[in-house]
C-alpha cells in the first residue's frame, strides 16, 4: 500500500475512534446523570411519602452499594421501620460511640471497646426484635386473610385481585406485605415469585403453609375456596396455641435478660463500694481475661436459657 493512500486511511480511522470516543463519553456521562436524576426523584418521592425527609442521603447511596448495605436494606425492609440504611447506620455509630465513652468513664478503659460492641449487638437485636414482633403480627392476621382470599375467591374473583383486596382491607403489616405483592403482580411477576418472596421477607411455617396452598392451587386450579376454608380454622387453632406458649414462656424469656443484666450491675456495684476497684483489675493481662471469660459465660447462658426456652409449634 502505498504512502499516499495510508496516510488518508490511518487519518481517518483516527478521526473515527475520537468520535467514537467521544460519543461513548457523552453516552456514560448522560446515562449516569438520568440514574442519579432518578434515585433523586425515588428519594424526594419516598420523602414525600412518608412525611419527612430523609437525612443522610450521600452516605445512604453510598452504603447501598455495599454487600453491607444491602443485607442492611433487606433486614430494615423485613422491620417496616421508616428508616434508610444510612440513618441507621448513623444511630448505630452514634450509639456505639455513646456506650464507649460511658463505659470507659463509668468503670474502666478496659470496658469501652466492651461496651461498644454491645451497641453493635443491642441495635442488631433491636432489629431482630423488631422483624420478630412484625413477624408475629403478621401471623395473627393471616386468619383474615385467608378468609377474605376465601370470600373474594367464592365470589368468583381471581387470586390476583383477591389478593388487591385484602391488601386494601387489612392493615398493616398484611395490608402492606400484600400491597407489595399486588405491586409485584401488576409489573408482570409471577405469582410463585410473588408470594415467595413474601415468605422469605417474613418467615413463618403458617405463612409458609398458606404460600403453598395459594401457589398448588394456583398452577393445579383445584378448590380454592374449602382449601382456604380449612386453612382458616387451622390458622386460628395454632394462633390460640401460640398465645398460651408464648404467656407460659414469658417468665423464662425475662430470666434470660435478667442474667447479663445482673452481671453488668454487679460491675457497678463492685466500682461503686470501691473506687477504682475495676480500673486496677483490668490493669493486668489476668484481670482483663477473667473479664472476657465472666462475659463469655454471660452470653452463653443467655444464649442457652434461649434455646432451651425456644418451643416451635
Amino acid at each position: 500500500m502505498e504512502l499516499s493512500t495510508l496516510v488518508p486511511l490511518t487519518t481517518g480511522v483516527t478521526l473515527l475512534t475520537c468520535v467514537l470516543a467521544v460519543l461513548g463519553l457523552h453516552a456514560y456521562s448522560t446515562g449516569r446523570a438520568q440514574r442519579a436524576a432518578l434515585v433523586d426523584r425515588l428519594t424526594r418521592t419516598g420523602q414525600v411519602a412518608s412525611g419527612r425527609r430523609r437525612r443522610f442521603r450521600t452516605l445512604d447511596r453510598r452504603l447501598r452499594r455495599t454487600k453491607l448495605g444491602r443485607r442492611l436494606e433487606l433486614r430494615l425492609a423485613a422491620t417496616g421501620l421508616d428508616v434508610t440504611p444510612g440513618e441507621f447506620f448513623v444511630c448505630m455509630l452514634a450509639a456505639v460511640a455513646a456506650l464507649w465513652l460511658i463505659g470507659q468513664a463509668a468503670l474502666a478503659p478496659f470496658f469501652g471497646p466492651l461496651a461498644g460492641l454491645l451497641g453493635i449487638w443491642a441495635a442488631l437485636q433491636f432489629l431482630s426484635w423488631q422483624r420478630q414482633k412484625r413477624i408475629e403480627k403478621f401471623i395473627n392476621q393471616l386468619p383474615e386473610l385467608a378468609r377474605i382470599l376465601a370470600n373474594a375467591t367464592q365470589a368468583g374473583l381471581a387470586l390476583r385481585t383477591a389478593v388487591g383486596m385484602a391488601a386494601e382491607e387489612l392493615e398493616a403489616p398484611a395490608g402492606e406485605e400484600l400491597g407489595k405483592v399486588a405491586h409485584q403482580l401488576a409489573l408482570g411477576a409471577s405469582m410463585d415469585d410473588a408470594l415467595g418472596e413474601l415468605a422469605d421477607r417474613l418467615p413463618s411455617r403458617e405463612l409458609v403453609v398458606l404460600v403453598t396452598t395459594l401457589v398448588l392451587s394456583h398452577r393445579a386450579g383445584g378448590q380454592v375456596v374449602s382449601a382456604l376454608r380449612n386453612l382458616t380454622e387451622t390458622l386460628e387453632e395454632r394462633k390460640e396455641t401460640r398465645r398460651e406458649v408464648r404467656t407460659q414462656l414469658s417468665q423464662v424469656n425475662m430470666t434470660s435478660y435478667a442474667v447479663p443484666v445482673l452481671g453488668v450491675g454487679a460491675l457497678f456495684l463492685m466500682n461503686g463500694v470501691k473506687d477504682g476497684a475495676l480500673e486496677r483489675m483490668t490493669g493486668s493481662p489476668i484481670g482483663q481475661g477473667a473479664v472476657l471469660v465472666a462475659f463469655a459465660l454471660y452470653v452463653v447462658g443467655f444464649v442457652l436459657i434461649r434455646r432451651l426456652s425456644r418451643i416451635d409449634v
